[in-house]
């Protein structure tokens, strides 16, 4: 789940997925707070310097992996247009993007559902309500109805977090459903959520 280019050294890709595996396999025999850089190192078959070439300390890894978590959930999302959203750019939005998770099960299960590393549960949450933000936008410059039933930003808490509370439900029960299913049940539930916003008075 690294960011990459096509000069990085494949020595150095390598070791940080050893890195990345190894804290993966750490996290689920222990707490973060017992995980050293020498348990790192040594599960990861590397030394220490070899860890210190790559990461500052502990933290500073957590942080790129989220920052690499991130570039590639875009790198996911690259061929799906930015402008003239609809329906069917969605729809290729929200498969991609569990094809993804699924692809990558065991480090989002591990990571997300972990309350003692908020960082990437935060990062993922923040690219949600980013994609979010701008389907609302766009959806009220295409529309009609100046008509608000529901604040933007409490509909956009509230479609965040049910997006990552179910994503988290679906890893910690290993992935009972394919990500095309999955994606079809969110988009009936997020259709139908709309349409009672519609019929709600505000007043």
């Amino acid at each position: 789940m690294s960011t990459t280019s096509p000069r990085t050294d494949p020595r150095v890709l390598r070791t940080r997925l050893l890195i990345r595996v190894a804290l993966i396999d750490l996290l689920q025999e222990m707490e973060l707070e017992k995980i050293t850089v020498n348990r790192i190192a040594e599960r990861a078959t590397i030394n220490r310097v070899t860890f210190y070439l790559h990461y500052r300390d502990i933290p500073d890894m957590l942080e790129r992996m989220a920052d690499d978590m991130i570039n590639e959930i875009h790198a996911a999302l690259g061929d799906v247009p930015d402008q003239s959203r609809t329906k069917e750019t969605d729809w290729s939005i929200l498969v991609k993007m569990l094809e993804h998770i699924a692809e990558n099960s065991n480090f989002y299960k591990v990571l997300l559902s972990s309350k003692r590393i908020p960082v990437f549960n935060d990062r993922l949450t923040k690219l949600i309500v980013d994609l979010i933000t701008n389907r609302a936008e766009q959806r009220d410059a295409s529309s009609s109805d100046s008509a608000v039933i529901v604040p933007r930003d409490i509909a956009i808490w509230y479609g965040s977090s049910a997006f990552i509370g179910t994503i988290v439900c679906w890893l910690r029960n290993d992935l009972p459903y394919t990500p095309l299913f999955l994606a079809k049940q969110l988009s009936l539930l997020f259709r139908l959520h709309q349409n009672t916003n519609e019929l709600m008075d505000p007043e």
